[in-house]
């Protein structure tokens, strides 16, 4: 039996990236922080996906699964080594320091003379694979970079799928029916593997940035927007026609620039989709947990800022991009750490320490400021009143 080492038991590890891996045949061992999981999945080998749309719901089992705790690293080595894939979802900030491990894995696979093998790092950031590469290069020397380039591949993916937060079980997963999994062939080392739900393309770029600068945009907004009303969950928030209209129009202004830049079709259709995608009640997803990380998300190349300034360096007027941001800059969600800095930096250092320093904006983008200051300000007078 082909075998995958996958480190991330969380949500988006067993409800989307080792539940494909093991209904494509692969024995999933999963590598996790959390004793109380590793020891549930090593004692029943098994927990259930359950795909839900509204009230159907699908029952999906996940069977001979097994996991390591990361402190196992001598196994942990002796896994990679043996493994015929190597993926991730432990999210961006995790990739380093995962990093260590996973370059003694393939030290020892090289040294034992086996094939080479494949390490896909899927995270809600942009080239997450070379990310983790470059993790790995850092502080190696000649002939371990040798070595490494050698026994290993590190084709980048693009993955989307909806996990909501939910109540602690380890015997099951939810997620909503939809998924995508794009994987960059190029970047492949040796045969290509026979994985289901794996869309192989020539070039990611184009699917790396509809995500994230459509779904991951649009998600963004209509969270930040949704807070500063006062609701719950996206759902309920897209029931506001005035929230629904601006983030419609966030995507289609993300959608204007990325049709000029790689001319792809149907991105139309993919808004539509992403728009009935958050509406699904059955994912309940919070609007705070959604805006969590307020920094990071408005930083100059994340969802909000690069198309809003790519759509204006077209010389379009990107109105609901600028709305989404100046929303952003108002989430002081109480327990968001980056939210209270946030809220912390426009009060003592100013907001165009902020409009620099955090959305990388400068004079050369006076109009797309303007545009936000407008909107900020607005926003700012009917949270006052």
């Amino acid at each position: 039996m082909k075998k995958a080492v996958h480190f991330g038991a969380g949500n988006i590890g067993r409800g989307f990236i080792g539940f494909l891996l093991s209904r494509s045949g692969f024995e999933v061992t999963f590598v996790d922080v959390d004793r109380e999981l590793v020891d549930y999945l090593n004692k029943h080998g098994r927990y259930s996906v359950v795909e839900k749309y509204g009230e159907k719901e699908t029952v999906i089992p996940v069977e001979g699964v097994k996991a390591l705790v990361f402190e196992e690293e001598g196994e942990i080595i002796k896994n990679i080594a043996e493994a015929d894939i190597i993926t991730t979802s432990v999210g961006p900030k995790v990739l380093e320091v995962i990093s260590g491990v996973i370059k003694k894995g393939l030290l020892k696979r090289e040294k034992e003379n086996l094939e080479p093998v494949n390490v896909i790092a899927c995270e809600n950031l942009i080239r997450a694979s070379s990310h983790l590469k470059e993790y790995i290069l850092r502080d190696s020397d000649k002939e371990e970079r040798e070595i490494i380039s050698k026994i290993s591949g590190f084709p980048d993916a693009a993955v989307d799928r909806i996990v909501p937060p939910q109540e602690r079980d380890y015997s099951k997963v939810m997620v909503e029916p939809y998924f995508e999994w794009t994987v960059e062939k190029p970047g492949f080392k040796g045969e290509i593997l026979e994985i289901k739900g794996i869309t192989w393309v020539e070039d990611l770029e184009p699917y790396i940035e509809r995500k994230i600068f459509i779904l991951n945009a649009g998600h963004a907004v209509c969270a930040y927007l949704g807070y500063l009303k006062g609701y719950r969950t996206i759902e309920e928030s897209l029931k506001d026609s005035e929230i629904l209209s601006t983030v419609t129009g966030a995507m289609r202004e993300s959608a204007y620039y990325l049709s000029k830049k790689f001319a792809i079709e149907g991105l139309e259709e993919y808004i539509k989709k992403t728009l009935d995608r958050f509406k699904n009640k059955a994912l309940k997803d919070s609007v705070e947990r959604v805006g969590r990380e307020p920094l990071r998300k408005l930083s100059i190349n994340e969802r909000l800022v690069r198309p809003a300034k790519e759509v204006a360096d077209l010389g379009a007027k990107p109105v609901n991009l600028a709305k989404g941001i100046a929303a952003a800059l108002l989430f002081d969600y109480p327990e968001d750490k980056e939210a209270l800095r946030l809220k912390e930096m426009i009060e003592n250092q100013g907001m165009d320490y902020v409009i620099n320093y955090v959305l990388g904006l400068s004079r050369e983008d006076a109009d797309l400021i303007r545009l936000i200051m407008e909107n900020y300000n607005n926003l700012l007078g009917e949270r006052k009143s």
